[in-house]
């Protein structure tokens, strides 16, 4: 009888003990839910060549939820409509990510405002448990730095020809610096059926620069094959990386006016898509998740006050933030057009103790700085870096990249509290 009660006890015992560990690993969820809509405007001014969309990705864990938000607009901000979804949808933040092309129309206000709610609203609706990887991918490049260094000593943007160089690059000659890498997020269901894909690329979608059509330029593209490739069983979200000063090697000269009889040149739009969506699906095929991750998002979200270059009077107050999801994949969030150097930093820098990624033109609050130069491109010049519209001042990117920096030294405990 005293050994029947022990093993009775010890039963007891275990079956508490793997009860509680199954209760906590099943708190412990990282789930995502997405959707995708036309935001093509019902009654567009110029031709639509190709549909505009918005994408949405929730993700949920460790009680905290986030969304991105991606768009094919030239840019977005909207503080009200943020804070609608946001309370809404008990989101702790949400990121506008417009993916810049220059061929897109913006809809009617509510019209588009209710399309992204929708969008939201459904993946709210269709969330499912996650698994996450995440990663790189190397391959020869398909953009060049548009700001380019003259004989003079000083750097011109690319569509001003000289002796020396060719206005639009028709040689295509990779100038430098770039980062060509496509980062891809892949989030798969339980069964390991890919659900969802971040493309995380840096080049200006303006393959045609003037156009006179409506366009998601080679973003369109890539999201497009990327999706076909798995079966249009995947959501592709593309989120811009630090592209304020990166053109695309396949360029379009553009029209001069909408009359112009000259077509834009599709079939350089459809082969960097192709080309980038190819090392997309190839990078994506290869990720897996990690078995021995803990489900964990936690989010800094940070602000700075600047002024503008020549003009004093200008403010601005920039909103940027840090993610860390599963403390294995560390995102930096910054908004405006912000230049190259600060991505290469970024994952320079984070590298080491996590796989970082670079989303530039991503807001969620605050105001749009427009163009993030580097001191160094400020100095050289060029557009974007020391002239263009309403140029923030010297040194904004620099001191919003520290801060972010800190704050993730800071979020993940790697600075010391106590000395």
């Amino acid at each position: 009888m005293k050994q029947t009660h022990f093993f009775t006890v010890l039963f007891l015992a275990c079956s508490i003990c793997f009860s509680n560990s199954r209760a906590s690993f099943a708190a412990d969820k990282l789930m995502a839910g997405t959707a995708k809509r036309n935001i093509t405007p019902p009654k567009p001014k110029y031709p639509v060549h190709d549909s505009l969309y918005v994408r949405s990705l929730i993700l949920d864990a460790g009680g905290t939820r986030i969304a991105f938000v991606t768009l094919d607009l030239g840019g977005y901000t909207n503080i009200p409509l943020a804070e609608k979804l946001k309370s809404r949808f008990n989101l702790k933040e949400v990121y506008f990510c417009p993916q810049h092309t220059h061929s897109a129309e913006v809809a009617p206000k509510e019209w588009l405002e209710s399309r992204i709610t929708s969008v939201l609203e459904q993946a709210s609706k269709s969330m499912f448990e996650a698994r996450i990887s995440g990663g790189y991918r190397y391959f020869p490049q398909l953009s060049f730095n548009r700001l380019i260094l003259r004989d003079n000593g000083r750097a011109k943007e690319s569509w001003e020809g000289d002796d020396h160089y060719r206005a639009v690059n028709p040689e295509r000659i990779p100038h430098g610096p770039v980062d060509n890498a496509v980062g891809v997020v892949r989030l798969e269901d339980l069964s390991g059926q890919p659900r969802v894909l971040i493309m995380n690329y840096a080049c200006h979608p303006d393959v045609a620069w003037n156009n006179f059509e409506i366009s998601a330029d080679y973003v369109g593209y890539a999201t497009k094959y990327t999706e076909e490739a798995f079966d249009n069983k995947v959501n592709c979200l593309f989120i811009q990386g630090g592209g304020g000063n990166q053109a695309p090697l396949f360029k379009d000269g553009g029209r001069k006016n909408p009359d112009d009889p000259r077509p834009s040149n599709y079939d350089l739009i459809d082969r960097m898509g192709k080309l980038l969506s190819i090392e997309t699906v190839k990078l994506a095929k290869e990720l897996f998740p990690n078995p021995y991750d803990v489900p964990d998002i936690k989010v800094k979200t940070d602000s700075l006050h600047f002024t503008g270059r020549y003009n004093k009077s200008l403010f601005y107050n920039v909103y940027f933030s840090v993610i860390s999801i599963n403390s294995r994949y560390v995102i930096a969030t910054v908004p405006g057009e912000p230049f190259i150097k600060f991505q290469i930093d970024w994952k320079r820098e984070i590298q080491p103790y996590a796989t970082p990624f670079f989303f530039g033109y991503t807001w969620n609050g605050g105001k749009w700085p427009i163009y993030l130069p580097d001191i160094r491109s400020a100095a050289y010049g060029g557009y974007g870096a020391d002239h263009g519209p309403d140029l923030i001042e010297i040194g904004a990117g620099e001191k919003i990249m520290n801060r972010e920096l800190e704050n993730y030294y800071w979020m993940t405990g790697i600075f010391k509290a106590t000395n």
